[in-house]
């Protein structure tokens, strides 16, 4: 009885802040040439870190009311939910289109090789900054779903490694979701072709994914938003996939050995006083 209040609270503050950010992201912000759109789940996010109990809420108490510690923990199940609702929803925009997937088909597969870059480029800087095995589960990937499942798996989640990917996936699931918005409206500034952009948006996180493409289609002619939702979701579908077997044998292998020849070189020393 006491969850189902609980659940009751949560959707009733929700369902505010999805009708706020739907009207505040009517609007589009303009600097000279550029427009930037932001798509509404950027407010929510804001708005929903503001207003709970490590902000607001200690200054507001209407607000710790609504949403406690029990409805944040809710709110993790419920968007778990939320997100398969919105797997199918892209995935009905997948079978209209399913013959210019079809033909892009060789793009797919090798976008995939960009799982590789993670370990390349983040594990040095991971070094550079004095992370020691915290840097394996940081950057042998994007430390999405797929990943915590495989580093929880293979090293424990309260492991050094557990803990690196652990944090990289909540700083993602938060961070994340804004820049990616910010992105997908900015992106087609680049020149690059939209569906190129929208192959892109598919990085095996369904919130990032959805603030991207939704962000990007807005931006470009509506003829081809259908197709760019497709192509995020088709995309983001098989870097979830693909991009386990490309963690399980490549990533996670190579990230293992580039630290066991980066970090004696580039890795911070423990400097420690030795007590007489």
């Amino acid at each position: 009885m006491e969850n189902r209040k609980n659940l009751t609270k949560l959707m009733v503050v929700g369902l505010l802040i999805v009708m706020l950010c739907e009207f505040i992201g009517k609007f589009t912000l303009t600097f000279g040439s550029v427009s930037l759109v932001l798509f509404p789940m950027l407010y929510a996010v804001l708005v929903g870190i503001i207003i709970t109990p490590d902000l607001l809420g200690q200054k507001i108490k209407i607000l710790k009311e609504a949403i406690g510690e029990k409805e944040i923990n809710i709110a993790g199940e419920v968007v778990g939910i939320a997100l398969v609702i919105l797997g199918i929803k892209y995935g009905s925009t997948v079978g209209p289109n399913i013959e210019k997937i079809i033909a892009a088909g060789p793009a797919f597969l090798a976008q995939e090789f960009g799982h590789i870059l993670a370990p390349l480029i983040a594990l040095p800087l991971a070094l550079l900054l004095g992370f020691k095995r915290e840097a394996i589960g940081a950057t042998s990937s994007i430390s999405r779903e797929t990943s915590l499942g495989v580093i929880s798996e293979k090293y424990g989640i309260n492991s050094p490694e557990g803990s690196g990917v652990l944090g990289t996936y909540l700083i993602g699931t938060v961070l994340g979701t804004i820049y990616f918005s910010i992105l997908g409206s900015v992106s087609i500034y680049s020149g690059l072709h939209p569906y190129a952009l929208g192959m892109a948006t598919g990085v095996g996180s369904g919130s990032m994914m959805t603030a991207a493409a939704s962000s990007l289609s807005t931006v470009v002619p509506p003829e081809m938003a259908d197709t760019i939702l497709a192509y995020g979701a088709t995309s983001n579908m098989m870097s979830s996939i693909t991009g386990l077997i490309f963690l399980v044998f490549i990533s996670l292998p190579l990230t293992n050995k580039l630290y066991d020849i980066l970090e004696p070189k580039i890795g911070r020393k423990n400097k420690k006083k030795k007590v007489a």
